[in-house]
């Protein structure tokens, strides 16, 4: 008993590590798009494609990745997606190895092969994404103690999304013409480092597996006459989520694209410093975010979705017309967390603005997710699926609002983001009202 429960230990630990690991894996690739924009003569589009390859890989693996942890349980699926998650990150290393002599589809041979680690590792981060939640539940028995182990868990998430632009922005130092990704080696060497430890240690660690399924020649299913698909509020809530990740992602990454250019188009900040600024103010509204879990948590329990929904969208809408309103001359000393403690830097008042959005996007998951699956009954497994399908929009909409910023500027190209958040309140007041009420769901 003593031995399992020290098994369990070791295992929680490990599930913590990779919970926190799924974040820092996925916002290396827009810190990283710095690296890459300047080398592509400031294309924010370009500089935003490893994002987008990223999460492109969630549309193709996420309905595959439930069915997979259905067939071969936690643990195969979670040591497959930490072999591919080091495979991943290891192609990016290549990207500075490779150089950039010759071409491939136009494009230099490095940024190819850094496209390709990225899109690897979205399918890590995926299948990663649907096996973390219910594998610390049921390590902790389920109930108060398995909603602990999550909450525990994705406190770390946000604290690995606050510090990895950080780290990137510090590792940069000032852009020059021969910043490479090379330059940012030692956070590519600390992903791979707690992947293979990870492997290893839930290797030999046994994972309880209850939810197995295991089925019988005898078996088989009768396909229902309806599905997820039927529900108008579901299917405007997976545009919704879409929607939401696209803000998310789309929200500190053209930021930190904004802070980090030194030419007439960016921030207006000492060349020196200007990339580990704008790593240090998006990982501030990641820090912003991972507060406003806290307090979302704490007042979920009186405070509907729908109220939460709409305050946040709302909210949201106004800062960023502020931001996109403000003139770039106007500084502001803002104190930005740089991973030890806060120290107050002149930022422009949009920055400021924008950062604080981050206390918006923070509660919108749980709400948009709660409100979609209200009164689905037996078809929410399937809803979670597709839910899991539709975060490639962290990959199109940012990289739609940065074609926008290369022709019209960083502001502007905000206006993406005012429409989305429109979108998100229009959902919580009118689309996310079930009106299918016929559909039976037992």
């Amino acid at each position: 008993m003593v031995e399992q429960k020290s098994n369990n230990t070791v295992a929680i630990v490990t599930m913590i590590f990779l919970f926190a690991m799924i974040s820092f894996v996925t916002n290396l690739a827009a810190p990283i798009g710095v690296i890459w924009k300047n080398q592509f003569q400031d294309s924010n589009t370009l500089g935003m494609m490893g994002n987008m390859m990223n999460f492109a890989a969630y549309l193709f693996m996420g309905i595959p990745a439930g069915k997979l942890l259905s067939k071969i349980g936690y643990k195969k699926t979670a040591l497959i997606a930490i072999a591919i998650g080091l495979i991943g990150v290891f192609i990016q290393y290549l990207s500075g190895v490779v150089g950039a002599t010759g071409t491939l589809f136009t494009l230099p041979l490095n940024f190819v092969v850094y496209l390709l680690g990225a899109f690897i590792c979205g399918f890590c981060v995926c299948m990663l994404n649907t096996v973390v939640n219910p594998m610390l539940n049921t390590l902790g028995g389920g109930g108060n103690k398995g909603n602990q182990l999550i909450q525990i868990g994705g406190s770390f998430n946000s604290l690995a999304g606050t510090l990895t632009p950080m780290v990137v922005g510090a590792l940069i130092g000032q852009i020059t013409v021969n910043t490479a990704i090379s330059d940012v080696n030692l956070a590519l060497f600390i992903a791979m480092g707690v992947f293979a430890v990870a492997f290893a240690i839930l290797s030999m660690v046994p994972i309880p597996e209850p939810h197995l399924k295991k089925e019988t020649p005898t078996q088989h299913t009768i396909k229902d006459k309806y599905s997820a698909w039927n529900f108008r509020h579901f299917v405007l809530g997976t545009v919704g989520i879409f929607v939401y990740v696209g803000i998310e992602i789309g929200i500190p990454g053209t930021l930190n694209f904004f802070l980090s250019d030194t030419t007439a188009k960016g921030g207006g900040l000492d060349p020196a410093n200007a990339a580990a600024i704008g790593g240090f103010v998006a990982g501030t509204y990641w820090f912003l975010m991972l507060v406003g879990r806290f307090v979302g948590g704490a007042i979920a329990g009186k405070v509907s979705s729908k109220t939460m929904l709409t305050a946040a969208s709302g909210i949201g809408m106004l800062l960023v017309i502020a931001a996109i309103v403000s003139s770039v001359a106007t500084k502001v000393s803002m104190p930005v967390f740089t991973g030890s403690g806060f120290e107050m830097t002149q930022v422009p008042l949009s920055a400021l603005l924008l950062v604080l959005c981050g206390l918006c996007t923070s509660i919108m998951w749980g709400g948009i997710f709660n409100l979609a699956v209200e009164g689905l009954g037996k078809y929410v497994a399937a809803a979670s699926g597709i839910f899991m399908m539709m975060v490639v929009g962290g990959g199109i909409l940012p990289l739609v609002q940065n074609s926008v910023a290369d022709s019209l500027g960083y502001m502007t190209s905000y206006w993406v983001i005012f429409a989305g958040l429109a979108y998100l309140l229009y959902y919580a007041l009118i689309g996310s009202k079930n009106v299918n009420k016929d559909i039976p769901v037992e």
